[in-house]
């Protein structure tokens, strides 16, 4: 019996989080600091690893940044690809609706900003393989690279706990945004990164 209740945890875990996304919750946390990293307002902690950046130079990688992960087309992906240049982290489920509504407007958001900023899908909350896959293609967000987060690691590593969620982090590294935020607000914000 004490298996099947270890069994049914993440199931039920992950049913109670998904329902609280989908409910509305609007909350929204500026200045926070990513779950299991260092706080935001401390300087960026190098780990002593380098990343190439768009531009060819080397940045530190910053403690915020330093994960891999999957994509939802099964590559490797590397946070510290993204050091040095300003990033969005948007945290989506195939299930959700809000999510679907608003993705042609985050890839807009991207195609806008793509010389000033990198924006990466995270795909999550149980949406399975297949499901994130059909997503991106027909929301057309396959241009951006989306993460396949179906265990939620990066999830609790920027302490996400709902989907249509957005991490904005400076060029540093630093979390400078973490919430929900209207497509107009998501554009301002973007517009402010550095």
């Amino acid at each position: 019996m004490p298996a099947t209740r270890s069994a049914l945890l993440p199931l039920t875990l992950t049913t109670v989080l998904a329902l609280a996304g989908c409910a509305g919750a609007e909350r929204s946390t500026d200045d926070a600091a990513p779950a299991g990293s260092a706080p935001a307002t401390s300087a960026p902690t190098p780990t002593g690893t380098a990343a190439a950046t768009p531009t060819g130079t080397t940045a530190p990688v910053p403690a915020t940044l330093d994960f891999t992960a999957r994509t939802i087309d099964g590559g490797q992906f590397t946070g510290g690809s993204l050091a040095g240049k300003p990033a969005v982290l948007w945290f989506w489920a195939a299930w959700c609706t809000r999510c679907r509504g608003v993705a042609d407007d985050v890839a807009a958001v991207r195609r806008d900003n793509a010389s000033r900023i990198n924006l990466i899908g995270v795909a999550g909350l149980g949406s399975g393989a297949d499901a994130m896959r059909r997503f991106a293609r027909d929301t057309g967000i396959a241009a951006f690279p989306n993460l396949a987060d179906d265990d939620g690691a990066v999830w609790r590593r920027f302490g996400v706990s709902t989907q249509e969620w957005y991490v904005l982090l400076d060029s540093a590294g630093k979390v400078v945004h973490s919430g929900a935020l209207s497509q107009a607000e998501l554009r301002r914000r973007v517009a402010e990164l550095s």
